[in-house]
């Protein structure tokens, strides 16, 4: 039995020799794919980690000042457009009060009549007025 025990320790010697080897290979070759990768990268133009993140929290901050910038801006037009709405009420309000020169405003008259002169005789566009 002494010779099965020896053969199967020499046989889980060789094993995890085999082992051992087989990872310091895998070692070395990540060692070596690694030193691959950053010379191809460095050949290449890639942005550092840190490099991106600035320049990603840096949109991010753009985009949230856009967006407050559109929000005054739709606020402003707003209030641009009341204020014209308002300014047209008023005018429209307002402008059955104004007449133009020589109108009486009673309904069922020439509203284009000026006065009742004769042509050159100094008329001042009212009605019934004299030329002073």
């Amino acid at each position: 039995m002494q010779v099965d025990n020896k053969i199967l320790d020499d046989l889980a010697r060789v094993a995890g020799g085999a082992l051992g080897a087989l990872s310091s290979l895998r070692e070395e070759a990540e060692a070596q794919m690694r030193q691959q990768f950053e010379r191809v990268l460095s050949r290449m133009d890639v942005v550092s980690r840190e490099e991106y993140e600035a320049v990603r929290a840096m949109a991010a901050k753009a985009r949230e000042e856009q967006e407050t910038l559109a929000d005054r801006v739709t606020a402003l037009e707003a209030t641009v457009a009341t204020l014209l709405a308002e300014r047209t009420l008023l005018h429209e309000e307002a402008a059955p009060r104004r007449r133009a020169p020589g109108q009486t405003g009673k309904a069922g008259e020439d509203s284009g009549k000026t006065g009742e002169g004769k042509a050159g005789e100094g008329n001042t566009g009212e009605q019934g007025g004299a030329a002073i």
